[in-house]
C-alpha cells in the first residue's frame, strides 16, 4: 500500500537556522527540513534515495535521519567533501580534544598571533577581529584616500565623501591602491564585553615559504570579469587573505592533516573548510552590524573584517558538534555507533550515472538553476586547500558571456540527460522531486522540454513552493529587482507516451492572469506572485517561455501595484481608473 499522501503542501515554509544547514556554507543549500516531508512520503525505512546533483549532501543527511539508504554523486570535489562530512558521526569529545591540540600547535608554531595590548588597561588582549578599509586614488591630485576615514569625515553618508587633500568627490570605484588597518575589537579581562581601539602594529609574518595555495583564478571563469579581478589585482585565492590569516590556515591545515584517525582528520578538515569564506577579506563591514560573507562572488567590500581564525575555528568545531548531535537525535539512537550510515557519494555527472536500472526507489535532487550561480568558480576558495577540484567543463549553468560553448542549448542538453538518466535508475513506481528558481520564462520553458524529452510527466497536484524565509525586507522586495526568491518543487513520475505541445499564451493573457492572482493572493510578494503563475501556467500546461518575472512586475507597476517598505508585499497604491 502507498504511503504517499492525496496532497502535499501548496508552500513549505522551512527555516534555515537548523544546525546541519549552519555547520558548513554552500550555495543554495536545501535545508534538511524541507527535505524530509517528501522522502517521507515517498519512500519507506530501507528505501535508496538518490540525488545527482548532491551538492553538500542534505539529501543524504534527510535520507539517514529517516533511516533510508542514500547514493549521492555530484561533479564538486568541494560537495562531496561537505556531504559525506555531515554524516561522519563522530565523538565529540574526542573532536573537541584533537581540535584543541591543533590550535596548540599552530601556537606553538606561529606564536599568540592574535595578542594585541589593550588600550584601556596596557594589559595583553586577544584580538576578535580587525577592520580594514581600502585606499583609493584621488582622481583630481592622485593622493591616497583611506576610504573609511572618508567615509566617517562625510558622517557616513557615501554621496559626501571627499579626498581631505583636495575636496574633490571620493567614492569605492576609483583605483583601489592598497588596504589598510583602520579599528581593533579585542577581548581583555579588564571588562566583561569587546571593546574598539585604535589597529595596533601589524605583526610579522614571513609566508613565502608556507605551503599556503598558490592557485591563480583564471581570466576565462565566470567571475572573473564580474567581479573585476583583473582591475583589482585579487587573482589568487591567497588574495582574499590577509598575511596573518594566510599564515594561520596554512598552519592549521598542515596541523588537521598530520591527525592519524581518519574520521576525525576529515572532520576537523569539513570545520577547517567551513571558516574559509568568513576568514577571508569577503566579510563586509557595516556600522550597524557585520554584513556576512560574499559566498555568491568575489567581492571585497570597501570596508571589511579580518577575523581570529583560531577562534572562528574553535567555533565551527561546536558548531559540528550541534549537526552531529542533531542527526543522531532524529535518528532516535541512544549511542553513538549503532548502526552505520548507508550514504554514498561520488564524484560524477548527474547525466553518466553509476546506479544500475530500476535500482533506486525515489530521487530528490536540485539542480543549477542556469546562470543564476556558478559553484564551481566559488568553490575553488575551499577546494584550493583541499587539492582537488571540479572540472568547470561539467557544470550545468548557462554563461552570461565569457564561456562561448556553456550555452543555454547544452544546459538544456545536460539537464535531459540527467533527468533520463533518475528515470532509468528509478523503479517503475517511483518518483522524482527537483527544487527549480529562475526569473526566465525561457528557462522554465527549457525545463519543461527536458522533462518531457526525458520521459517525464509532472503531477499537477504535487508542485510545491519551497520558502527558504528571507532575511530582510531588501530580499521580500527584490521581486521588483526581477529576482525571484522563491523556488519551486517539481514531482514527476515516469511515462510511456510522447506528451502533445505546450500551449502558447500571448503576454495579455499573462498579465491578466498575474493580476487575477495578485487581487486573490492575501499578502504576496512579487516572488510569490510569480511562482503561483508558474504553477498555473504548469497545470494549464502552458508554454512558458514568456512567463519571465520582469513582465510580471512591470504589469503590476503600471496598474497600482507597489511593495509596502516594511513588509516587502505587495499592496495597491491606487485603484486604476476605467479606460
Amino acid at each position: 500500500m502507498s504511503n504517499i499522501p492525496e496532497v502535499l503542501p501548496e508552500e513549505l515554509v522551512v527555516g534555515r537556522g537548523d544546525p546541519v544547514y549552519m555547520a558548513h556554507g554552500y550555495l543554495t543549500k536545501v535545508p534538511v527540513p524541507a527535505i524530509l516531508p517528501f522522502i517521507t512520503a515517498f519512500t519507506r525505512p530501507g528505501d535508496v534515495v538518490l540525488d545527482p546533483f548532491a551538492g553538500s549532501g542534505m539529501t543524504g543527511v534527510a535520507a539517514a535521519a529517516l533511516g533510508r539508504r542514500a547514493r549521492l554523486s555530484d561533479i564538486s570535489v568541494l560537495g562531496r567533501h561537505i556531504g559525506s562530512n555531515y554524516v561522519n558521526l563522530v565523538d565529540a569529545d574526542q573532536l573537541r580534544k584533537h581540535a584543541n591540540e591543533v590550535v596548540g600547535s599552530v601556537l606553538d608554531r606561529l606564536g599568540d598571533i592574535y595578542a594585541v595590548p589593550c588600550s584601556r588597561c596596557q594589559r595583553g588582549a586577544q584580538l576578535s577581529k580587525t577592520v580594514w578599509s581600502i585606499v583609493v586614488e584621488c582622481g583630481a591630485c592622485r593622493a591616497q584616500v583611506n576610504y573609511f576615514r572618508s567615509l566617517g569625515l562625510a558622517n557616513w553618508h557615501k554621496p559626501s565623501m571627499t579626498c581631505p587633500s583636495c575636496l574633490a568627490g571620493i567614492s569605492a570605484r576609483q583605483p583601489r591602491r592598497g588596504e589598510e588597518p583602520v579599528l581593533e575589537y579585542v577581548s581583555c579581562a579588564c571588562q566583561p564585553s569587546q571593546h574598539e581601539q585604535p589597529p595596533s602594529a601589524q605583526p610579522l609574518v614571513a609566508i613565502d615559504q608556507l605551503p599556503y595555495p598558490r592557485v591563480e583564478i583564471e581570466a576565462d571563469r565566470q567571475m572573473y570579469k564580474a567581479s573585476a579581478l583583473g582591475k583589482s589585482g585579487n587573482t589568487t585565492v591567497a588574495s582574499f587573505y590577509s598575511t596573518r590569516n594566510l599564515a594561520v590556515l596554512t598552519a592549521l591545515r598542515g596541523e588537521i592533516e598530520a591527525i592519524e584517525d581518519q574520521a576525525l582528520r576529515s572532520k576537523l578538515l569539513f570545520i577547517f573548510t567551513s571558516c574559509l569564506t568568513r576568514a577571508s577579506k569577503r566579510y563586509q563591514w557595516s556600522r550597524q552590524r557585520p554584513l556576512n560573507a560574499a559566498n555568491a562572488n568575489y567581492y571585497i567590500a570597501p570596508v571589511f573584517y579580518e577575523w581570529n581564525v583560531i577562534d572562528l575555528f574553535l567555533r565551527k568545531v561546536e558548531a559540528a558538534i550541534r549537526s552531529d548531535d542533531w542527526i543522531r537525535q532524529q535518528l532516535g539512537r541512544g549511542t553513538l555507533f549503532d548502526r552505520e550510515l548507508d550514504v554514498t557519494y561520488e564524484v560524477g555527472s548527474a547525466d553518466r550515472l553509476a546506479q544500475a536500472d530500476a535500482s533506486i526507489d525515489y530521487v530528490f535532487t536540485d539542480p543549477p538553476f542556469g546562470s543564476n550561480l556558478f559553484y564551481a568558480d566559488m568553490a575553488l576558495f575551499q577546494e584550493a586547500w583541499l587539492g582537488g577540484f571540479t572540472d568547470v567543463a561539467q557544470e550545468a549553468v548557462i554563461d552570461r558571456g565569457t564561456r562561448k560553448a556553456r550555452t543555454a542549448s547544452r544546459y538544456e542538453e545536460l539537464l535531459t540527460n540527467a533527468l533520463r538518466e533518475c528515470r532509468r535508475v528509478l523503479k517503475r513506481e517511483g518518483h522524482i522531486s527537483m527544487v527549480f528558481g529562475n526569473s526566465s520564462g525561457a528557462v522554465w520553458a527549457l525545463v519543461q522540454r527536458a522533462v518531457a524529452t526525458a520521459g517525464l510527466a509532472i503531477e499537477p497536484d504535487r508542485l510545491v513552493i519551497l520558502n527558504k524565509g528571507q532575511r530582510s525586507v531588501k530580499g521580500l522586495a527584490s521581486g521588483f529587482e526581477h529576482v525571484a526568491t522563491l523556488d519551486l518543487i517539481i514531482t514527476m513520475h515516469p511515462r510511456d507516451n510522447v506528451p502533445p505541445g505546450f500551449t502558447p499564451v500571448k503576454p495579455s493573457d499573462l498579465i491578466a492572469v498575474a493580476t487575477g492572482l495578485a487581487e486573490r493572493v492575501p499578502c504576496a510578494t512579487p516572488s510569490h506572485l510569480y511562482l503561483e503563475l508558474l504553477r498555473h501556467g504548469i497545470r494549464s500546461h502552458w508554454d512558458l517561455s514568456q512567463l519571465d518575472l520582469r513582465l510580471v512586475t512591470t504589469a503590476l507597476r503600471a496598474q497600482s501595484w507597489d511593495i509596502d517598505e516594511r513588509s516587502g508585499r505587495l499592496q495597491r497604491t491606487l485603484t486604476p481608473s476605467s479606460p
